[in-house]
């Protein structure tokens, strides 16, 4: 039987407080009180656990706060970067906690609740809402937070570590025009999060510098997985005016247009050409392989755990955002209609 500090304060008949008190070593207590507890534990064989120290003050653990499990469900980023964060954690001698929310208010209350209990040192956030109230209302307890997305705010205890996505997607899109596309399209994410409008706004910024029509009936909202993606994909290609080339915003997306496509008897690239970007271990399987944009899911996971047990240590960055280097691939998903001229 796991015996808790309740049963101990009951043995030694003294307040829960109490045995909080011996347990963390605090001098405000009598000796006898004291010895009484020692004794009552020793009976029971009671082993304190970082929970129960937890109740009474603060124990070595970071909190990861994911999105809701609408968004995350068979999205293999997401449990990559949290296996990278706890590796680092394990090095620091860190636990772990993992927290999901119904949505913003239940996320920022679990937060807070953690915050005031003292269970926690640090957060480290796996997206980055475009709403940033709940940066503002978390900054003021002064704790330090890193956000692995953009934070576009000025805030004392958060830090962002993120990739350029407004420029990587720029330059996918402008490598299918340089291959001779015109007509091209965009699934992307809902635009809840920051890398969701920086990747389409990239995409859009580079139509127009090269003079190229955005059709509206090519910009179509693939939702959040693979089945959400398929229909976007049907859309596309089945529309009256099919695209030549479409960019996929995040790999469930581009995993949804192969799919799409097979069913659909359209051959990539020869019927329509596919850039995207990769950071998954299962696009390197997929045929024909893809041109994308390599997003480094490790490095940014160790970066920002690196960075979060940094500050926990006193150590304040110069910079409070840091963008890591991404990789663009050229591979067999895009073909060349004829030489581009600028």
């Amino acid at each position: 039987m796991g015996y808790t500090i309740y049963d101990i304060a009951r043995a030694a008949n003294v307040s829960k407080s109490t045995v909080s008190r011996v347990l963390n070593n605090q001098n405000n207590i009598s000796e006898d009180a004291r010895n009484r507890v020692i004794k009552a534990m020793e009976e029971l064989n009671y082993q304190p656990s970082k929970l129960a120290r937890a109740l009474s003050s603060s124990f070595d653990a970071i909190m990861v706060v994911s999105r809701s499990a609408k968004t995350t469900t068979n999205n293999p980023f997401f449990s990559e970067i949290l296996q990278t964060v706890a590796e680092k954690a394990e090095e620091e001698n860190f636990d772990v906690i993992l927290q999901t929310a119904k949505n913003s208010r239940d996320e920022l209350e679990k937060c807070i609740t953690k915050i005031k209990e003292k269970m926690i040192k640090g957060i480290i956030m796996l997206s980055s809402p475009t709403n940033e109230e709940l940066f503002k209302q978390l900054d003021v307890f002064n704790i330090p937070i890193v956000v692995i997305g953009k934070v576009n705010g000025n805030y004392n205890n958060i830090y962002s570590v993120d990739t350029d996505n407004y420029h990587d997607s720029y330059e996918l899109t402008k490598y299918l025009i340089e291959q001779g596309h015109k007509k091209i399209a965009c699934i992307h994410s809902p635009l809840e999060y920051h890398v969701s409008i920086d990747r389409l706004n990239g995409y859009k910024a580079c139509m127009e510098d090269h003079q190229l029509p955005v059709s509206e009936e090519w910009l179509i909202d693939g939702g959040y997985n693979v089945e959400t993606g398929s229909l976007a994909a049907r859309k596309l290609i089945l529309g009256a005016n099919r695209p030549t080339a479409v960019l996929a915003t995040d790999d469930l997306k581009v995993v949804s247009i192969y799919k799409t496509a097979t069913e659909l008897g359209v051959s990539i690239p020869h019927d329509l050409s596919v850039v995207g970007y990769s950071n998954s271990s299962f696009i390197p399987f997929l045929s024909p392989s893809l041109t994308s944009i390599e997003i480094p899911v490790r490095k940014l996971g160790k970066t920002g755990a690196e960075l979060l047990f940094s500050i926990i240590r006193k150590n304040k960055p110069e910079e409070a955002r840091t963008i890591i280097k991404t990789d663009k691939v050229i591979q067999d998903s895009v073909l060349k209609k004829f030489t581009y001229k600028s």
